[in-house]
């Protein structure tokens, strides 16, 4: 069986680097794990949407999950990415999933727009494939179908495996009705950023973010500050970071965060592979502005 692992706290999407030829930056990619464990996130999610895992080839996909694991060489929980609108392929997938990884993020299916007994039917394949852990990704805004609370709450006592949600819907009524009504040891992840802190106050359980490699230490801190209750050391970091936290998503997931990351010097170039385009300059001028805030 698979090793039981807590992602309770801060779970970080992270980039995928590019070099100026578009090739893989692995070195960006050390200095940026090594970053995000040193300000204190508890663990790190592969391949995710902000990996740009749509537009890498299998063989980059493999690269980049090798030298993880290596770089992370065990120190905190991975999870990697892997989901699709073809259960049978994804299922396949999973079967394959290498070492190293403790669990699976697995998206809803998009373009298929498939019914709640649908959505149901594929994640019931899914945890019977294997026996890793499985975080549910629901992302109504990128799959075009929304996975309704009650499919969630069913999902998470149908199947011991399925030990979490990564919710992105952006509806706080649908992120509460799972916090009261979910088995006690099922996880509720924020999938948004702002919604973080309200959501972990109200009995949430942390995120997988993107802003926390903007400042992860800062973020980090808040998400802990919130399980435990404390309110207000939770809301100050909140209100620190949560207009940066709109400037990384204004031009699109990565394009935002790579610029960040390269004006903190953690990768060498913001470069994203088409169809998505760097950002403007006087977007990257404005987060200039808000990273100086942050950190003055």
């Amino acid at each position: 069986m698979s090793k039981k692992v807590n992602f309770r706290g801060t779970g970080v999407a992270i980039v995928t680097p590019f070099k100026k030829d578009l090739s893989i930056d692995f070195k960006s990619l050390k200095h940026l794990v090594e970053d995000l464990i040193k300000g204190g996130i508890e663990f790190l999610v592969i391949l995710g949407t902000t990996g740009e895992s749509v537009v890498l080839t299998k063989e980059e996909k493999q690269a980049v999950i090798d030298f993880v694991v290596k770089t992370n060489n065990k120190r905190l929980p991975l999870v990697l990415g892997i989901g699709g609108n073809n259960t049978a392929e994804v299922v396949e997938a999973i079967k394959q999933c290498p070492k190293g990884i403790d669990a699976i993020l697995s998206v809803s299916p998009f373009y298929n727009k498939p019914s709640q007994k649908g959505i149901y039917a594929h994640f019931k394949a899914i945890a019977n494939a294997t026996d890793k852990s499985i975080i549910i990704y629901n992302v109504p805004g990128r799959t075009a179908s929304n996975i309704s609370a009650d499919t969630t709450l069913k999902l998470a006592e149908d199947f011991k495996n399925i030990i979490a949600v990564k919710e992105a819907a952006g509806d706080m009524n649908q992120a509460m009705k799972i916090i009261e009504n979910k088995p006690k040891d099922f996880l509720i992840l924020s999938g948004d950023d702002a919604l973080t802190c309200p959501m972990t106050l109200m009995g949430g359980d942390g995120v997988i973010s993107v802003q926390a490699m903007a400042a992860p230490q800062l973020f980090s801190d808040m998400v802990r500050f919130a399980l435990d209750g404390n309110k207000r050391e939770a809301l100050s970091r909140h209100y620190i970071q949560a207009t940066l936290m709109d400037l990384i998503f204004e031009e699109g997931n990565p394009v935002g965060i790579k610029s960040v990351l390269k004006q903190r010097n953690i990768i060498k170039t913001d470069a994203v592979r088409l169809p998505l385009i760097k950002s403007s300059r006087g977007l990257k001028q404005r987060i200039q502005k808000e990273l100086d805030n942050i950190n003055p």
